[in-house]
């Protein structure tokens, strides 16, 4: 996968569009990821005894891989990423925007 837990990404599809965050936790069974602060859907809680009241609570959702692009770090721009290796053999991941390495 391109995008990995930490990377700021940015929302290019859906309701959230153009919104930016960090990413919290990657799926890649499900091919979503989860944002930090977006996404937010609404589920209606039944009251029980030892948890907690009921009611509606504001929850993130998980936002399809394909509805996101990776932010670089260096130039603040959203990007595609390309792998490439160094010279000791490490793959890296690199920004097609200012061409350094990303992570």
């Amino acid at each position: 996968m391109k995008i990995r837990r930490g990377d700021t990404v940015m929302v290019i599809a859906g309701k959230e569009k153009g919104k930016r965050g960090r990413v919290d936790r990657v799926l890649p069974s499900e091919d979503r990821v989860m944002i930090e602060g977006v996404n937010f859907v609404t589920r209606h809680v039944r009251p029980r005894p030892d948890v907690r009241q009921a009611g509606r609570i504001q929850k993130e959702s998980p936002v399809p891989l394909s509805n996101v692009v990776l932010v670089c770090d260096k130039c603040s721009k959203p990007t595609r990423v390309r792998h490439s290796f160094l010279d000791d053999g490490r793959k890296v991941r690199t920004c097609l925007q200012c061409r350094e390495t990303i992570g």
